[in-house]
């Protein structure tokens, strides 16, 4: 019997994490859960490290919270650790042979790169972290012969439609995006939507940011710029099309014409048990597509009028450089401006695009030129969120 997968979750807490618990408690006898990071939510943290006997617990912003006050709500023979130092600490467990990592942002960028570096399989939901950092990411991986399996939906989709097949054979990717709540809304209306209503997807249970990222198509444009990063594509080969249903995740197109799609219900534990237990496979943890029941799919072209963030992501995608960065953190401050009511919906791809024109797209030499750009943006567009 092969021994279990020893894994650490960054974003416990969160939707992705909490699916990933199901399905290491759906199969403890391949998975064993070593550590979890998490960022303020102590007490469902605690929970987990209770259940699970868990000696490693990263608390990346415990707050005004001394270190006692802070121990005191885990089990004895947890270790606590905080901050960035926490996560470096967490990713690089020798007893841990998987990370995944699953928290908004950059925050865990440091992190993973510092899991490659200790030959850790990675399974990476946080698409910031290669939108941002994508040409030193890979190389990454490649230099210490490591595996980074994308848990992203659409891009698990792709790595399943491309296994045991040459990029070279591929014509395109196709990534599918629902359209989210907004997709026939009438266009005066959108100027009116309030937060509370871009965070309730039609199909996806999800955390409050990429929810609103995808009633932009925000999201879909990160993933466009990960694709890139992910699977080696050029530009031209990535294409977006809405499909409602959210049923296929997503497609690859062969240069012979045949198309290959990966299916299963709008869930993301199929995508997280795919990564957690790859190359294996087992019972999933949620009922998949019963075929003897009528459904349909059905496909459309993007409005780019209607969706100018995607617009934007494209022309990044082509810009290269640092323009991905500074279109992530300026999405990033606008959605945060919309959800305090400072900006409307229809503003936050104006700010996007107002801080892409306003700054210098430069090669960057290292992480650090990335992690610079990434500021400038924030500050550049937090200022226009604040007029």
């Amino acid at each position: 019997m092969k021994p279990r997968r020893r894994v650490a979750i960054f974003g416990a807490t969160g939707s992705i994490g909490t699916n990933a618990i199901r399905v290491i408690r759906a199969h403890s006898d391949q998975l064993e859960l070593i550590a979890i990071a998490g960022g303020s939510r102590v007490e469902p943290l605690a929970e987990i490290a209770r259940e699970f006997k868990l000696k490693h617990v990263s608390v990346f912003d415990p707050g005004n919270q001394t270190e006692k006050e802070l121990k005191d709500q885990f089990p004895g023979d947890t270790s606590i650790t905080t901050g960035l130092e926490g996560l470096i600490h967490t990713a690089t467990l020798e007893e841990v042979d998987m990370v995944l990592i699953a928290v908004v942002g950059i925050t865990a960028l440091q992190a993973c790169i510092e899991a490659i570096k200790h030959r850790k399989k990675i399974a990476l939901a946080s698409k910031e972290i290669l939108v941002m950092a994508g040409e030193f990411i890979m190389p990454l991986v490649e230099k210490y012969d490591g595996l980074l399996l994308p848990t992203d939906s659409e891009h698990n989709a792709i790595f399943q439609c491309l296994s045991g097949n040459s990029t070279k054979h591929v014509r395109n990717i196709i990534l599918t995006a629902s359209g989210g709540r907004y997709r026939n809304t009438p266009m005066e209306q959108l100027a009116v939507i309030t937060p509370e209503e871009a965070v309730k997807h039609p199909n996806w249970n999800m955390g409050q940011k990429i929810s609103i990222d995808s009633s932009t198509m925000a999201n879909k444009g990160l993933e466009v710029i990960e694709a890139k990063w992910l699977f080696g594509m050029k530009p031209a080969q990535i294409e977006v099309v809405i499909h409602p249903q959210s049923i296929i995740h997503s497609m690859v197109q062969y240069v012979d014409g045949s198309v290959v799609a990966q299916m299963s219900p709008p869930n993301m534990s199929f995508a997280i048990q795919h990564c957690l237990l790859y190359p294996d496979r087992a019972p999933g943890v949620d009922p998949t597509i019963d075929f003897a029941k009528p459904f349909s799919l059905d496909f459309e072209a993007p409005d780019f009028t209607r969706f100018p963030c995607l617009r934007l992501a494209f022309d990044v995608l082509k810009m290269g450089h640092t323009a991905p960065a500074i279109y992530n953190a300026a999405n990033e401050i606008a959605v945060q401006a919309f959800i305090e009511n400072r900006i409307s919906f229809l503003d936050i791809p104006k700010v996007i695009e107002f801080t892409l024109e306003s700054l210098s797209i430069t090669p960057p030499s290292s992480i650090q030129d990335i992690i610079d750009a990434d500021l400038e943006a924030r500050e550049r567009s937090l200022k226009k969120t604040l007029k």
